[in-house]
């Protein structure tokens, strides 16, 4: 499938990036720098006019005044416009796509497909905004997210040599939840913690976090895996590499022929798959950390308060305020009511991978 994006690519733009795209490896960048940096442009846009504006136009109460918090609340504002956005189009690449429904190992591997690379450019485009803001206010956001911002910029950057093109739309799908961790951090700014629209919104958020995250997530790892093994111990079929050189325009145009970017006859180099594979097991691990203290923290609501174990109180006598008659008399204690609130963590927390 052609690049759909709207806006072709910039001669002058594509040229000046040629340099850096030799350099570093990366042939399908010229074919896509264009994207990467009006995205780059748009969510900068979007944090220093869209957000200001909407907030103190809808929430004047709420927006804040003071640097830090502001920065981070338009930095909420990117974050679910971009990732609302990523996982429409790449929903929609997946499905409309008849060339990613028909890739076989070869060409999920070392194949290319302007879609994909769309997916990939915007994505790219998105981290790049991060990095710089990151780095721009460090002392809000701190150094792990800039370790956050720069690992991801990699990985996805990977894409242009190209390498996993194929994968782009699928891992990106992680970020499915990201838009109901959002909305639920606005929840909690706007004073509606606890509402029946949090609640109902922290259901959506924990059943896309584990389903997207944990259960496709790990699926598409397995399945990456095995095609990056079979990729270190294999070559591309020597008819891609033939076709790639020819002077056929057709069997050389990426938008007729997926391998088109294929012409050398090598492996995946193996420190090339060990980076992707330890990312991508950092991420996977985090997520299945997260989710378990998710658990963990659900559990907590049903244990009985320290002081009442120390006592010898059963928590029924806990939670009724009995007393054994030694203890000094002390207003009831009350069980805290259940919420799916006190489980889910804030955008911070999982992107540092820190939940209380």
């Amino acid at each position: 499938m052609r690049d759909p994006f709207p806006l072709p690519p910039i001669p002058a733009l594509s040229k000046a990036s040629e340099p850096l795209a030799k350099l570093l490896a990366f042939p399908t960048l010229p074919l896509h720098v264009h994207e990467v940096v009006a995205s780059a442009l748009f969510y900068t846009f979007v944090q220093v006019v869209v957000s200001p504006v909407l907030s103190n136009w809808l929430f004047p109460q709420h927006y804040p005044k003071t640097r830090a918090k502001k920065i981070n609340w338009d930095a909420h504002v990117v974050s679910l416009i971009q990732s609302t956005l990523i996982n429409a189009l790449a929903l929609w690449v997946i499905f409309v796509d008849d060339e990613r429904w028909n890739s076989n190992f070869e060409e999920r591997v070392w194949g290319y497909t302007g879609s994909s690379g769309m997916i990939q450019a915007m994505a790219c485009g998105y981290f790049v905004w991060d990095l710089l803001v990151t780095l721009l206010y460090l002392d809000v956001f701190g150094l792990g997210l800039l370790a956050h911002a720069v690992s991801a910029l990699a990985v996805y950057s990977f894409g242009f040599r190209p390498f996993l093109n194929f994968y782009s739309c699928v891992f990106i799908l992680y970020e499915l939840s990201t838009p109901f961790l959002n909305i639920h951090w606005f929840f909690d700014k706007l004073n509606m913690t606890g509402s029946r629209a949090q609640l109902y919104n922290g259901i959506a958020l924990l059943f896309t976090f584990f389903s997207c995250r944990l259960v496709w997530g790990t699926y598409q790892s397995i399945v990456v895996y095995g095609d990056m093994w079979k990729a270190i111990n294999t070559t591309p079929d020597r008819i891609h590499v033939i076709n790639a050189l020819s002077q056929n325009a057709t069997l050389t145009n990426p938008d007729f022929n997926m391998m088109a970017f294929v012409t050398e006859e090598e492996p995946v180099p193996v420190w090339l798959a060990l980076i992707y594979v330890a990312s991508n097991l950092t991420l996977n691990g985090l997520n299945w950390v997260w989710f378990f203290k998710m658990i963990a923290a659900v559990r907590k609501r049903f244990e009985p308060p320290k002081a009442a174990v120390k006592e010898g109180k059963s928590f029924a006598d806990a939670v009724a305020g009995k007393t054994t008659g030694t203890e000094k008399v002390a207003a009831p204690l009350r069980r805290r009511g259940n919420s799916i609130v006190d489980v889910i963590p804030d955008s911070e927390e999982l992107r540092k991978g820190q939940i209380q």
